[in-house]
């Protein structure tokens, strides 16, 4: 009997479904070669059904009180936290990253969950007497279905600073992950409905191109987070807001360091290289310039 490699799923309405894709994305482990998973291209049609899905969800959920949401993003931190090793595994099957790496991809992604719990303090408005008959106040409201387009590089953080201020804020979401290691995001959806985020309130689609230009031009999204590459993200910002939807695209950083004589020779060193390479330099936090003041440059040859 032949070996039938696995499928990622689409996460819509509350469900996993196996995508009527005919265009499949093939994701190796970068260890071994071997294919772990096959990733849709999402059809039209099934775009089409994970919009819809947001749209309908958005009324009752962004009517749905702030201690509610709070409720469920303390109930998805500590599912997160329980399913740390099941996350850390995928990452390192399909993204190649150390056990070690994988952990702190997942803690720093949890750090949002943990600040996402303060949403009360975060929600309040603005009130200001500007006359004796006249007060202007300020309230917060949802905007309803909005779009998170993730990179491959830390396939847990990256959603996750997506998708608990999209819903804690009460948003609905369409994410897309990587479709080179996203199964990260999928075990995200999965604590989702397990913590009881109701059915529409996140979606998850696969793809490329064609996926991207639906989430940026569907008249239903209206606001846009996109993490990734240059080029891709200044098609993202341009399209999304050609469209009218907010957008906001943290594309690659240029970063640089200054390092004075006065430092601390092999802590300085150390640390170079770690903020240079680590994550074999696919970061936007990737150091790329250091600037040696004075005498601090005769230590350029040991770095």
């Amino acid at each position: 009997m032949g070996h039938t490699t696995a499928t990622t799923k689409l996460f819509i309405d509350g469900q996993f479904i196996e995508s009527q894709a005919t265009e499949w994305i093939d994701v190796h482990n970068p260890a071994t070669q071997e294919v772990v998973t096959r990733v849709p291209k999402t059809t039209p049609g099934e775009l089409e059904e994970a919009a819809k899905s947001a749209q309908s969800a958005f009324g009752e959920w962004s009517r749905t009180s702030i201690m509610r949401r709070q409720k469920l993003m303390l109930d998805l931190q500590h599912a997160i936290r329980a399913n740390t090793d099941a996350l850390a595994e995928s990452i390192v099957r399909e993204q190649g990253k150390v056990l070690s790496d994988a952990h702190g991809d997942i803690m720093r992604g949890l750090q949002v969950v943990d600040s996402m719990a303060g949403i009360p303090e975060y929600m309040l408005g603005t009130r200001l007497e500007v006359a004796a008959d006249m007060d202007t106040y300020t309230v917060r409201e949802p905007l309803g279905v909005v779009a998170g387009i993730c990179p491959f590089n830390f396939p847990a953080m990256m959603p996750l600073w997506m998708l608990p201020v999209a819903l804690v804020t009460g948003n609905t979401l369409l994410l897309k992950p990587s479709e080179r290691d996203p199964g990260a995001a999928m075990i995200l959806a999965q604590l989702c409905a397990d913590v009881g985020v109701p059915r529409g309130v996140v979606n998850v689609v696969h793809g490329v191109h064609e996926t991207v230009d639906f989430l940026t031009s569907d008249a239903r999204i209206k606001a846009v987070s996109f993490v990734g590459g240059n080029a891709a993200g200044k098609h993202v910002y341009e399209r999304a807001t050609q469209h009218g939807k907010r957008c906001q695209a943290n594309l690659g950083a240029k970063n640089h360091a200054v390092i004075l004589p006065d430092a601390n020779r092999e802590f300085t060193l150390n640390s170079i290289s770690g903020a240079a390479f680590g994550a074999a330099g696919q970061r936007c936090m990737a150091l790329s310039v250091a600037v040696f003041v004075g005498s601090a440059g005769e230590w350029i040859p040991d770095l």
